[in-house]
């Protein structure tokens, strides 16, 4: 049985007593262990941290980015290992796993302009001598808690920004799949990087509470469910830290009458049920407006999600793999049974699919019409391939829907009308909005994050906000005297305004 070790100061730390089982979930079998660590294995990677932090803070941010570019040479040349590992231990189809990865060296791309990123402000002469300039520094060490559907772009879009401006860095990723997180931090030690800025912990809660307790961890990044984000985000910030924290989604894509149905289909069944619906930007809820616009959309709809082909994850013609444990298999297929019981229609059921020769654990496409607002399964996130079509009457309805929903991660309008398209991205509750796009994930120059529960924190992940979360801005107002000034200090004790 291969097992899975930690990563501190450069080297492979093993030893831990609890262990977590690594499964293959196209095949329903184990395929390795991963030790689970705990808050002494935590303050070994800690103390290699604060060690090695100062010097690499000091390294001038032009010599940081060439370690990121290397690194982004190495993660090119390595994408097939890559994606072969996150696949075989999630589940997804191997081109979604090359997916997962570029979309995080995305970031590290982002993160080679480091130097021009970290440039601070200068006024000159914003009072009689007196310059005014800032700059960012680091935090010191920061800590990461990735989920497990996205092993390889999440964990850059935390690491990436945090190292290039100077922090320290600890990751905790997934005990599922936990093993391209660990090849990440040995390529970044091939580029570069010096020993005890990169380490990887593995663990559950008890390591979880263990970098929220510890106080030399200054920053915390969490995607994963919206109450454990909550919790990490209120016990973090209350043990002084900066945290954000992003937790579940509920999308909705509104169909506008005039809509290019045909392109609607396309990206629905892509979005609704690409990774087998494990992402936190699917599209798991569409609303069409009018019952017209409803017909239409669910003629076209039925064909297309009934010619989907589902498969293990090296299938070169799946559309989409299975889901990553036997518990949630049973989980998605228990919100199929609960929406079916709450009077929603289940036009197409996937429960019970099976392959020839494996035993993996695969949900087929699953199809839902007239499914209500009030209903559990439309208000919670099921996190797999279901699809719940909810009738919207009108407009200021479909508006409504996601705006008052729990969750606001994305949302996403279909539409030729200019109009409406503008007036429901500025109206609508939600934080990341597509207009005749899916899955409305903004580049890496840009920022991602939801609202509402989606998201606990004032500052969203990677982009500007991503540098701006990870160091603290210094403001420095300085005057050099000329020895001109006189004995008179009658206006030092009057509070200095530029009047």
């Amino acid at each position: 049985m291969r097992s899975i070790d930690h990563f501190i100061n450069g080297s492979h730390v093993g030893g831990s007593t609890r262990t977590h089982q690594v499964w293959n979930p196209s095949e329903g079998k184990q395929q390795a262990e991963v030790g689970l660590g705990d808050a002494d294995l935590l303050a070994r990677a800690v103390d290699a941290a604060k060690a090695a932090q100062p010097a690499w803070a000091a390294t001038n941010p032009q010599k940081r980015a060439r370690v990121f570019f290397k690194f982004k040479e190495l993660v090119e040349a390595h994408m097939d290992e890559l994606a072969e590992l996150l696949s075989s231990e999630h589940g997804k189809v191997l081109a979604d796993s090359a997916g997962d990865v570029q979309r995080g060296l995305d970031v590290i791309e982002f993160c080679c302009g480091i130097p021009h990123l970290l440039k601070g402000e200068y006024t000159q002469g914003a009072g009689p001598g007196i310059d005014v300039y800032s700059m960012r520094q680091p935090l010191g060490i920061g800590a990461g808690i990735t989920p497990f559907n996205f092993p390889a772009m999440i964990p850059m879009w935390m690491f990436g920004p945090a190292i290039a401006v100077g922090n320290a860095f600890i990751l905790k990723p997934s005990e599922r799949d936990p093993s391209v997180p660990l090849r990440l931090a040995e390529l970044m030690k091939e580029a570069g990087l010096p020993d005890g800025i990169l380490n990887v912990v593995h663990g559950d809660k008890e390591m979880v509470d263990a970098i929220i307790a510890h106080p030399d961890i200054k920053g915390i990044s969490f995607v994963g469910s919206s109450d454990i984000a909550q919790y990490i985000y209120s016990n973090g910030t209350a043990n002084a830290k900066r945290v954000q924290a992003f937790g579940g989604a509920k999308n909705h894509g509104i169909v506008m009458p005039d809509a290019d149905l045909d392109q609607v289909v396309n990206d629905l069944t892509g979005a609704a049920f690409g990774s087998a619906g494990e992402r936190c930007m699917a599209l798991p809820v569409v609303v069409p407006v009018g019952d017209d616009t409803a017909a239409r959309l669910r003629e076209k709809l039925v064909p297309a999600i009934e010619g989907l082909k589902v498969g293990v994850s090296t299938d070169p013609d799946a559309h989409y793999g299975p889901v990553v444990t036997a518990e949630h298999k049973a989980k998605v297929e228990g919100w199929i049974a609960k929406c079916a019981d709450e009077g929603g229609e289940l036009v197409i059921d996937g429960r019970g699919l099976t392959l020839q020769g494996t035993d993996g654990w695969f949900v087929g496409p699953t199809l839902f019409d007239h499914v209500k607002p009030h209903f559990e399964s439309y208000k919670e996130e099921i996190f797999g391939p279901v699809l719940q079509m909810v009738r919207a009457d009108s407009f200021e309805e479909a508006v409504r829907l996601p705006s008052e929903h729990q969750y606001g991660n994305g949302v996403a309008i279909f539409t030729r009308n200019g109009h409406a398209a503008r007036e429901f991205a500025a109206r609508v509750n939600v934080g990341m909005v597509g207009v005749n796009v899916p899955i409305p994930v903004p580049v890496s120059y840009h920022t991602f994050g939801g609202w509402k529960r989606s998201g606990f924190g004032d500052i969203d992940q990677h982009g500007p906000d991503g540098i701006r979360f990870w160091t603290k801005a210094k403001k420095i107002t300085q005057r050099w005297p000329d020895g001109s000034a006189g004995g008179d200090n009658e206006n030092a004790f009057v509070i200095p305004t530029m009047a």
